[in-house]
């Protein structure tokens, strides 16, 4: 090697040994394995990312970015050289260093240092060293049939969430299981969310776990068999399938695409909405792999709900879902307060029974409905619920469902952008302008909305006022919707503030609220503190000292 070379293998060796350096600086690590025998070392995948003068060894995932971070310096090696003399140097430094480790629970059973390099043709990824104990492989396979045995085949107690993790992704982990046994290990990760089901955030944790390490396997492991792959860190991979890509048994029972159709099915179901489009991906990459399985659930959902719970046909109604699409197809044939009726309550049902939240109606009937806020989108959601609306017999089953569909995070799916709305929206919009009685609904869903994906409820808020004025009753509720409005919304109410009843009524609801929030509900009323602070410096007792109370809570007193 020349000169040049020789200061960039010494660069990438000092980086080497300073990472296992820094590792062995750790404190009770034996304490952190100890935490479940489903762990049986820290460390599996290290990287190495070599630029000339910029050499970086982590044990974090990090991509190779040739925009934002080329180096001044030119590459001394070739790619054949990276391959046949740097990759080889480089493993015997790592190998050694890992010998003097022995057994040290610092290392898992297995351990695969890859690199990325700079050479004079481009970034080369390369496989450094990839190495397996096999006596700790062994053990580790003892310990997660003890696992299975104890705590879930015989077991009836929740389990943890760690060892969900560690769990779900060994027995997909091909250096363990080559092939992994689908019904098995559905029925075992099936069996995880049994006997969990009574404890709902540590559930939604293990569902987590599951879903995040069926998804690896299925990009990592099981497409790339049948697929070339276009990975991005900032939207979804593409596919595009081998020519000599051939499913075989694919509609047989227990193969390895009914995992694929498995975590498909758990992410239309329990992820959230930005995560669905990565459901539907799998099926529909499933199906142009020739999986009947994945086709009907396509066309009629994933399986995951009867077909009592997805269809129903009524003389006045017929509606069916789809929760692979996330839809619901409405027909109303007679417009009446019956035929609304049966389909809240279908929707209602789904929603109980863990259909996304985040669907979309279809709907196809003879009203023309909509709500008195300008600036709704009008989609064929919006135009069911107004239509609902009408019927003010329908309200309380209207308020039952927008209990069950608000979540924060979601959004009806035919809106977006500006347009978005949380599932809800339309029927607490409507309750509220309509009856006093639904304000606790509206605050309600004002302490769930997302407001920094969300406009739509500053569109509410000025039609609420127009609707119901400023009053003791009515306060709160404006309260509540301008802690989460945002500065483009200008609510109209100063004339009924001069009213020092109603102005002492706000500034006891203002008081009670943090500065920021204070500040923010006072915006969109005067336009900001200084205005404010102008009209009190004229005002006249009483008066006065009620607009600088509003000051000194947000802060400007």
């Amino acid at each position: 090697m020349n000169a040049l070379q020789e200061e960039a293998l010494e660069e990438m060796r000092t980086a080497i040994h300073e990472w296992f350096d820094e590792q062995a600086k750790q404190k009770d690590v034996e304490g952190t394995v100890k935490r479940t025998t489903l762990q049986i070392g820290l460390f599996n995948d290290v990287r190495l990312e070599y630029r000339p003068g910029r050499t970086i060894v982590d044990s974090f995932g990090f991509g190779y970015n040739d925009e934002s971070g080329k180096s001044m310096k030119a590459s001394p090696f070739t790619r054949e050289q990276v391959l046949h003399e740097v990759r080889p140097l480089l493993a015997g430094i790592a190998k050694e260093r890992l010998d003097k480790l022995g057994t040290s629970p610092l290392i898992d059973y297995r351990f695969t240092l890859r690199g990325t390099f700079a050479t004079t043709e481009g970034p080369a990824a390369v496989t450094v060293l990839e190495i397996i104990d096999e006596e700790k492989k062994r053990q580790l396979l003892e310990r997660i049939q003890s696992y299975i045995e104890k705590k879930l085949e015989k077991g009836s107690y929740p389990t943890k969430p760690l060892e969900t993790f560690f769990l779900s992704r060994h027995l997909l982990d091909p250096f363990l299981y080559p092939e992994p046994e689908a019904s098995r290990t559905i029925a075992l990760f099936d069996r995880i969310q049994e006997l969990n089901k009574e404890r709902t955030q540590a559930l939604a944790e293990h569902r987590s776990h599951l879903i995040r390490a069926l998804t690896g396997w299925a990009e990592d492991v099981f497409l790339p068999r049948y697929y070339d792959v276009t990975r991005s860190a900032y939207r979804d991979h593409e596919y595009e399938i081998k020519p000599d890509a051939v499913l075989e048994n694919k509609d047989q029972p227990n193969q390895p695409i009914d995992l694929l159709l498995y975590v498909a099915s758990m992410i239309l179901r329990y992820e959230p909405n930005y995560s669905k489009s990565r459901g539907q991906t799998f099926l529909e990459l499933a199906s142009r792999l020739g999986s009947a399985k994945a086709g009907r659930m396509l066309k009629e959902g994933s399986g995951s709900f009867s077909q009592e719970d997805t269809h129903m046909r009524h003389e006045l109604a017929e509606c069916k879902a789809n929760d692979v699409f996330a839809l619901v197809t409405v027909v109303i044939r007679k417009e009446e307060a019956g035929a609304y009726e049966r389909a809240i309550s279908f929707l209602l049902s789904l929603l109980r029974k863990g259909f996304p939240k985040s669907y979309k109606i279809k709907l196809k009937s003879s009203g023309r409905e909509s709500l008195p806020v300008k600036g709704l989108a009008k989609s064929d959601t919006h135009r069911f619920f107004a239509n609902a609306l009408a019927y003010s017999e329908l309200h309380p089953l209207l308020e039952q469902y927008a209990r069950e569909a608000m979540e924060e995070f979601e959004w009806y799916g035919d809106t977006e952008g500006d347009n978005s709305v949380m599932p809800g929206s339309y029927a607490v919009f409507g309750l509220g302008l309509s009856d006093e009685r639904y304000f606790p609904l509206v605050e309600a869903y004002m302490g769930l909305v997302d407001d920094e994906h969300q406009l739509a409820h500053d569109k509410f808020t000025a039609a609420f006022a127009d609707a119901h004025g400023v009053s003791a009753s009515s306060i709160p509720v404006l309260v509540a919707c301008l802690r989460r409005s945002h500065d483009s919304l200008e609510l109209k109410i100063q004339p009924e503030l001069e009213s020092e009843d109603k102005l002492s009524l706000l500034a006891q609801q203002v008081e009670a609220l943090p500065r920021y929030e204070a500040e923010r509900v006072l915006y969109p009323i005067w336009g900001g503190t200084e205005k404010l602070a102008a009209q009190a410096r004229k005002a006249k007792e009483p008066r006065k000292e009620l607009l600088l109370r509003l000051l000194k809570a947000a802060g400007q007193a």
